[in-house]
């Protein structure tokens, strides 16, 4: 899983620059209709039109095939979400003198680089704008869309192409969201006659959204059983067993059982639970009948591109398995459980490093941090650094019940908590606030992320949000993050 950004400068500089010579019209006829769930979108490759000669032909060796790859305009993280039209974005590629007002209605102009220079340039500087070949972007840059266009989401319908050596891979979109609660308040709020009495009705204003990516992730903050005593009392969450449909429907493949309420009715509510989800379409991770069962991880194939889960527990409350106990997986850590284990972050690694060498991608889902700030706890820091180093590609953690900020370590990322999902915390704006991390992976590359600010309404369900609000979720995500997210 190495990092294709990190080819040499020379080579992927030459391939940007021989690409601007291009006729752009070239590049209009590459087209692919949309893509079905669970198959990922792709960009095919776009053969030459050479026929091939009959047994007796006596016709020419028919031409090598040719492959094209969107060439992306990248910029700062900080400049937020730009659409621009295909005739900027072709002055831009043509060198032609371009100002900021055509782009975002700021004045000063444009400083062009090209290749993976433009990539170093437009992570450090605001006023950069890269032009690169698709395959070279990474998360780290902001990308523009072209007329509505995303060139790693939709690489085949983007309006500017240039050769490449090789078919684009894969192309799986991921989207993780925060914590969900389906339990409690959020059970009994009034409901329009169109989805009174269903347990998932605060996931259908975004169903569609959550539906529309190749793989949906979320962390599930409930038993689905109450078959016990409440072991939290009033902060004691169990769901309506029904409600596993509805997250289905909604698009959910994986949920994350390893948090500090899965356990909140007991070891038979718990087993319950378990069975339930054994019993639906999703698949889930972090928990099990034992040990072995809690750490096993949850692997689905998108594409020939198979996405291995790993999820532990680092608050406590709910039960860690033991070889005969079912629980939780769980890292002992700060600021519930610590001082960090050692010997619990040895075996996840373990885990990390055995699943990375049967899947293509490994996404870790950890359960951790302080409630109620923007600001992971140093143990958080350090052990997803370790994460990182033992082969995951990815980690997104929950719990804080705030969005906090983005860790950034050897060009990789550990989104420290999303903030909550669905939930019934209506008592500050900050609880009621989250982003949904949307993710881009072209085979087993991450290529780019985005973070897409919602608010939860009084009936409990998240709506995307734009303007000031959007503006002030997300400072307040980059005031924690590391450069160049902050």
């Amino acid at each position: 899983m190495t990092a294709r950004w990190m080819l040499p400068l020379a080579a992927g500089a030459c391939l940007v620059l021989a690409a601007c010579t291009l006729s752009p019209d070239t590049s209009s006829s590459t087209s692919a209709g949309p893509s079905t769930r669970p198959g990922p979108s792709t960009g095919p490759a776009t053969p030459s039109s050479s026929t091939a000669p009959s047994p007796t032909s006596t016709s020419p060796t028919p031409r090598k095939q040719q492959y094209l790859e969107p060439l992306a305009i990248a910029v700062h993280r900080s400049r937020g979400d730009i659409d621009i039209t295909t005739e900027v974005a072709r002055a831009i590629v043509k060198g032609r003198p371009v100002r900021w007002e055509e782009l975002t209605g700021e004045s000063g102009e444009v400083v062009v680089r090209r290749g993976v220079a433009g990539i170093h340039a437009a992570r450090r500087n605001p006023a950069a704008v890269a032009v690169v070949a698709a395959s070279e972007t990474t998360p780290l840059v902001k990308i523009v869309s072209v007329d509505g266009l995303d060139p790693l989401r939709q690489p085949a319908r983007y309006p500017l192409q240039v050769p490449a050596a090789d078919p684009l891979p894969a192309v799986t979109r991921v989207t993780v969201v925060g914590d969900i609660m389906l339990g409690r308040r959020v059970a009994t709020a009034p409901r329009p006659p169109k989805v009174a009495g269903d347990p998932a009705a605060p996931l259908r204003p975004l169903q569609r959204r959550l539906a529309g990516a190749d793989l949906t992730i979320g962390n599930l903050e409930s038993t689905l059983s109450d078959a016990g005593r409440p072991r939290q009392g009033d902060d004691s969450f169990a769901a309506d067993p029904a409600a596993l449909k509805g997250l289905a429907d909604a698009g959910f493949d994986v949920l994350s059982l390893a948090n500090n309420h899965t356990g909140d009715y007991g070891p038979t509510a718990f087993r319950r639970t378990l069975r339930a989800v054994a019993d639906s379409a999703i698949a889930q991770v972090g928990a099990g009948s034992d040990r072995a069962a809690a750490w096993k991880p949850a692997v689905v194939e998108r594409g020939g591109v198979r996405f291995g889960f790993i999820a532990f527990n680092a608050i406590g409350e709910t039960p860690a398995a033991t070889p005969h106990r079912p629980g939780v997986a769980q890292i002992r850590m700060q600021p519930r459980t610590g001082p960090l284990s050692i010997p619990d972050l040895r075996q996840a690694q373990r885990k990390i490093r055995s699943l990375a060498e049967r899947v293509d991608v490994v996404i870790v889902l950890p359960h951790w941090g302080d409630q109620y700030t923007a600001e992971p706890v140093p143990d958080q820091r350090r052990v997803g650094r370790a994460l990182l180093d033992a082969g995951a590609d990815i980690v997104v953690g929950g719990h804080p019940h705030w969005v906090q900020g983005v860790q950034v370590h050897r060009g990789d990322l550990v989104v420290h908590s999303l903030g909550n999902f669905v939930f019934d915390m209506d008592f500050s704006a900050e609880t009621r606030e989250g982003v949904v991390l949307e993710a881009v992976f072209w085979g087993d590359e991450l290529r780019g992320v985005d973070f897409r600010p919602y608010v939860i309404g009084p009936d409990f369900a998240p709506r995307l949000v734009g303007g000031k609000r959007s503006t002030t979720i997300l400072d307040r995500m980059a005031g924690a993050s590391d450069a160049p997210f902050r």
